[in-house]
């Protein structure tokens, strides 16, 4: 069975999250370093970790397996996702799949080097209502996906 595994700290689709999973009565594991009430949902599990760097991300690569889905908008933690067979989507709705993970992940380090250099001050543009509805109808697509992946 295709759980739902969310790096919750800061995620902007959590509530749209767990209404698809929901309706697909998926299991769902949101982990967070604090600052989530756990949810009355018996297929929605918080796993608290402690805080630091990534926490997180090292929890969900350890325990997510191949047909799961996380979502993040952790570029490194999506690569290690995708090791691992499972899916990831960032709460925009984009994919990160085998053929684009290599491209962002270099594209991470260059906006790194460039923000390290002082040549990028901002950051990235604000979450809109049209990335939710993406993000929506995307996520409904790698569910079904997901569950035709053999296990």
């Amino acid at each position: 069975m295709v759980t739902l595994f969310v790096d919750a700290d800061a995620c902007p689709v959590k509530e749209e999250t767990l209404r698809v999973a929901s309706r697909h009565k998926l299991k769902t594991i949101l982990v967070c370093d604090g600052g989530l009430r756990p949810n009355p949902d018996p297929l929605v599990e918080t796993i608290f970790v402690p805080s630091g760097m990534d926490a997180a991300d090292n929890w969900i690569a350890e325990h997510i397996q191949k047909a799961d889905i996380c979502v993040t908008n952790d570029i490194p933690l999506a690569a290690r996702c995708l090791e691992k067979g499972a899916f990831a989507i960032k709460p925009t709705g984009d994919a990160f799949t085998e053929n684009s993970i290599g491209m962002a992940l270099a594209q991470r380090a260059l906006l790194q080097d460039l923000r390290d250099a002082g040549t990028i001050t901002g950051g990235p543009r604000p979450f809109s209502k049209a990335d939710r509805s993406n993000f929506l109808n995307k996520l409904e697509t790698m569910i079904q996906a997901a569950k035709r992946v053999p296990q």
